[in-house]
């Protein structure tokens, strides 16, 4: 029996690198999982490659309907949800702050904080509803970013929406700590993901010397491995794991222990 065996688990982004290795190691341990991205051709690949019950629902998490018919779908095709892992994201143009254009600005904060807004708001609710029902909750993680727990430059817009995040986190943590839900975020600093190649690309330099300038301020002096940042989110998920609430967990290779 895998530690997620029984569970009904919420993932957004589930085709980005955190996302889709998620929802492997997720029904590798015996979750039944509800995934949504943007792409549904993109999604069917995922969830065909699972060896788990899955249901999908393709959308755009700025529209809080999606987050309401996530929910929905979870409970009407597996009758509940367990947990719920918040990891729909997008970065900003890599520039100083009077330079990203209004337009860029607003849709980060729809997507990285609102997005998550939606989404906590709807699963708070479905997990409340369980607690009182039977006495079981529910589980949020939500995917910040260490630059939610310092100064980005170059990256302010969506620096400003992950610390967002994490005032959600704790905010939601100590609202519904009493009704049998933890929530807790994760906030890896760069991993190899698409995002981090993107990064590499626009650079128009060699990767390793592009790596190099985007890790100057790692103690580790490297990027993470998706793994590496994935395990944090199981942890996080954990229902072994079930005092943890409330918590901002930097997977950041030293960065804030600066």
């Amino acid at each position: 029996m895998g530690r997620f065996s029984g569970k009904v688990v919420i993932i957004t982004g589930a085709c980005g690198g955190f996302g889709s290795r998620t929802a492997e190691r997720m029904a590798e341990e015996g979750a039944s999982l509800v995934l949504s991205d943007m792409d549904q051709a993109r999604l069917d690949r995922v969830a065909g490659g699972l060896s788990a019950p899955v249901a999908t629902l393709a959308g755009d998490v700025s529209d809080e309907a999606l987050s309401r018919d996530l929910v929905a779908l979870a409970v009407e095709r597996f009758g509940r949800l367990d947990i719920a892992i918040n990891n729909a994201g997008i970065a900003q143009s890599f520039v100083r702050l009077a330079q990203l254009s209004a337009e860029e600005a607003r849709r980060i904060f729809d997507i990285d904080l609102l997005g998550v807004f939606f989404a906590m708001k709807h699963q708070l609710q479905a997990m409340e509803s369980q607690y009182k029902a039977d006495g079981s909750g529910g589980t949020i993680v939500n995917i910040a970013s260490v630059a939610g727990l310092a100064g980005a430059p170059k990256l302010s817009v969506y620096a400003a929406a992950k610390h967002g995040v994490v005032g959600l986190t704790r905010s939601g943590a100590a609202e519904y700590a009493s009704r049998g839900i933890r929530v807790n975020a994760v906030c890896p600093s760069f991993a190899r993901t698409a995002m981090v190649d993107a990064f590499v690309q626009i650079s128009g330099r060699a990767e390793a010397e592009a790596l190099d300038d985007l890790t100057r301020g790692v103690p580790m002096k490297r990027v993470a491995e998706v793994d590496e940042i994935v395990e944090a989110i199981l942890f996080a998920a954990d229902p072994k794991n079930s005092f943890m609430n409330g918590h901002a967990l930097a997977v950041d290779g030293g960065i804030t222990a600066l």
